[in-house]
């Protein structure tokens, strides 16, 4: 119950919109002043609450999700983390909207879980079809709910009534009852205590809040700096934790010798296996501690391999698909010999994905605070209630004795689904008795956090006796499946996911292996059109039935002006385009390039991309979703790769590791295709998918090369 957790707010309690919590006040507040709201975290399962998994099936009742205060003050809960995505904004726009109340009017509690249902990790651009859908479905339910109240009161039809900013009106009598009126009552209590099967939410047409571009709440507070990420978060008498770090992958700790670093004023040193690490009142104390630390530590190492022999090492250890054994992800699949058989042409090629780091504006960070045998922690993670499973674990803990708090997080791009800085924060504060706060530095980010798989992708195409596509064969050996099935329409079709054995920690990455997958297919649709003596973008069409993604495929040459650029396209400059489809949306671009043959750089001058997920809840939030996208896309395509010899990081710095700069930012023509009569689809990963691809058949169209690299190289 509330009740029993410690709900102080760390540092000061200046309102719960910031994410760092709700205070002990705000709660009783809560439960005093309005509608019953006496459960959170695993006590929802006593009121029906499903699952969250992945994209989180949500609470069966409206009271986990929806608050009313006799004071007039709305409270809406949700267990998704902002990332910097726009999730605040949208879920604050869905409750709005169907509460008929201005957005300014919700107050959003996110990823606390002792407030919020689990809605499952904040990925897989689930938050717009799943979460948002879910919070529009409680608002609307409640809405109807008071209506039904205020019509039972008043003796009237519920047509006779008309709701509009947060008071119902019945239009002939002129009556009316705010839900602050209606809040507290004992019969909208227990009516929030189920949802109903049916809830009608608000056309399109009939929107008010969606569908317009309001800025994130908290929005002040960020560009004044008075917003609290992760690493900000600071707890009365706490100490700064560093942990000590194997010299490469794989090494094992032999022996240490602790005294020197306990001998130290206020240090505390912790030794649990493999765990080696410190505590102190000054982060320069605690690196001091850790140096004394390292200097004893004797550590057994592995041989590695390195990252000039990555793909070699990729192919030799391929787990299956050609030439191997033991498992793999099929899409679509005809016998590869048969899909190449009779063709007038047939087409091999092989595409290397190098591994790169997700690059965070905020590295990992966590605070961890013991009180009563109980734990809270402040995490930097997109999935709190992974976070809460994994210290209840690593603790032998009931779940209900965990508390995560999740400040909105200064970005992840599919990097931080766990939290291992709350892990070792809270590891150091049980010794500690004190809580304790740990951050992770740009190298530790950089040597210890997972990657985006690596990969080898293998593509074998057939052209018939005309120029069309007939048999297409396409293995990804490690990176991933996702976006591995090919959108055109060819006769016979295998593609596959193979596992294989690799060199480094990996995992998610925005749009997972879409962008690997993307790449190649890409790629090589450009080298079958030449062989086929077809223009790319014929080629393509030729073989595309799929409406949404000829729609943007057609919408963006054109406003690129395809054919006339051509025609003036001068020397050492080239034109590419590439398309795809991931995660139910839908994106189409064409660049212009510039090559400098003698200095080996490629200056990326335009980008015209048109993006397609359905309806747009937010315009402006949707639009800088694809900003960042294509300039992360320009890091993946051109510059980024992590270097690695002896399993050590040899680039782990932003110093060595090249991400887009201010500079490398080329002109951006972007189209947002609204499509009010589809359902909407997230928006904030697949518009990186057709970055790289476009800039490689570039590449070709300006020196005759072709690219079968990421991030490419000119030779």
């Amino acid at each position: 119950m509330l009740n029993e957790l410690d709900f102080e707010r760390c540092e000061t309690d200046d309102g719960a919109g910031d994410g760092s919590g709700l205070s002990r006040r705000e709660f009783v507040q809560l439960l005093g002043a309005g509608l019953l709201l006496t459960v959170a975290g695993d006590a929802l399962t006593a009121q029906g609450r499903r699952p969250g998994g992945f994209g989180g099936g949500g609470p069966t009742n409206i009271a986990a999700r929806i608050h009313l205060g006799k004071d007039g003050a709305i409270s809406a809960m949700a267990g998704k983390v902002e990332l910097g995505q726009g999730a605040r904004a949208e879920l604050t726009q869905a409750v709005a909207e169907e509460l008929r109340v201005p957005a300014d009017r919700i107050n959003l509690i996110l990823a606390d879980t002792a407030a919020v249902p689990n809605d499952g990790v904040t990925a897989g651009s689930g938050t717009t079809p799943r979460t948002v859908p879910a919070m529009r479905k409680a608002a609307a339910a409640a809405r109807e709910l008071l209506v039904v109240l205020a019509c039972k009161r008043w003796q009237v039809d519920r047509a006779a009534v008309e709701v509009k900013d947060g008071v119902i009106t019945d239009a002939k009598s002129k009556r009316t009852l705010s839900y602050a009126d209606l809040a507290g009552t004992e019969d909208l209590a227990k009516s929030f205590a189920q949802m109903p099967a049916d809830v009608a939410l608000t056309p399109v047409k009939e929107w008010k809040v969606l569908g317009t571009s309001l800025p994130r709440p908290n929005w002040r507070a960020i560009v004044t700096g008075t917003h609290r990420y992760p690493s900000d978060i600071v707890r009365p008498g706490m100490l700064y934790g560093k942990v000590l770090r194997p010299p490469s992958y794989g090494a094992t700790l032999t022996a240490v010798d602790l005294g020197p670093a306990k001998e130290m004023e206020g240090v505390v040193v912790v030794r649990d296996g493999s765990f080696v690490g410190c505590a102190a009142p000054t982060l320069h104390r605690a690196n001091q501690a850790l140096a004394a630390i390292a200097k004893t530590a004797t550590w057994q190492t592995v041989p590695q391999p390195s990252s000039k022999d990555l793909f070699a090492h990729l192919k030799k250890h391929a787990q299956g698909g050609r030439g191997g054994g033991g498992r793999s992800r099929v899409s679509a699949e005809v016998p590869a010999d048969e899909a190449a058989a009779d063709g007038a042409k047939v087409l091999n090629a092989s595409y290397e994905i190098a591994y790169i780091q997700h690059v965070p504006m905020e590295p990992r960070a966590g605070v961890a605070e013991w009180s009563d045998g109980k734990l809270t922690a402040w995490a930097g993670t997109a999935g709190p209630f992974n976070v809460r499973s994994e210290l209840a674990s690593t603790f032998q803990l009931p779940t209900e004795s965990v508390r995560v708090i999740v400040p909105d997080v200064g970005c992840a791009f599919g990097g931080k689904h766990q939290c291992e800085a709350a892990v070792e924060a809270a590891r150091l504060a049980k010794a500690a008795g004190r809580p304790v706060a740990v951050h992770w530095t740009r190298e530790e980010e950089f040597t210890w956090a997972y990657f985006r798989p690596a990969g080898v992708i293998e593509v074998r195409g057939e052209l018939d006796a005309k120029g069309g596509l007939a048999g297409w064969d396409f293995t990804n050996i490690n990176s991933g499946g996702a976006a591995v099935d090919s959108p055109y329409e060819i006769p016979k079709k295998s593609c596959r996911t193979v596992p294989s054995n690799p060199p480094l920690r990996q995992g998610s990455y925005r749009t997972l292996a879409a962008t690997a997958n993307n790449f190649a297919r890409e790629a090589f649709m450009d080298e079958l059109a030449h062989a086929a003596g077809s223009d790319p973008l014929a080629f393509r069409l030729a073989h595309l039935k799929n409406p949404r993604l000829r729609a943007v495929l057609e919408m963006a040459v054109a406003k690129f002006g395809w054919a006339e650029r051509q025609k003036k396209r001068a020397a050492n400059v080239g034109l590419g385009l590439a398309c795809g489809t991931e995660k139910g949306s839908y994106v189409a671009a064409c660049v212009e390039i510039a090559v400098d043959r003698q200095d080996r750089k490629i200056q990326v001058r335009r980008v015209c991309q048109v993006f397609e997920c359905g309806t747009i809840l937010n315009p402006t939030n949707l639009l800088s979703q694809v900003q960042g996208c294509i300039i992360m896309g320009l890091g993946g395509a051109l510059s980024e790769e992590i270097r690695f010899e002896d399993g050590k990081i040899l680039n782990a710095a932003l110093s060595r590791y090249e991400v887009p700069r201010f500079k490398d930012v080329p002109e951006l023509d972007i189209h947002l295709l609204n499509r009010p009569d589809l359902d909407p689809a997230g928006g904030g990963e697949t518009p990186i998918i057709a970055v790289a691809p476009a800039i490689a058949n570039a590449v070709f169209s300006a020196t005759g090369v072709r690219v079968r690299s990421m991030p490419i190289r000119l030779k």
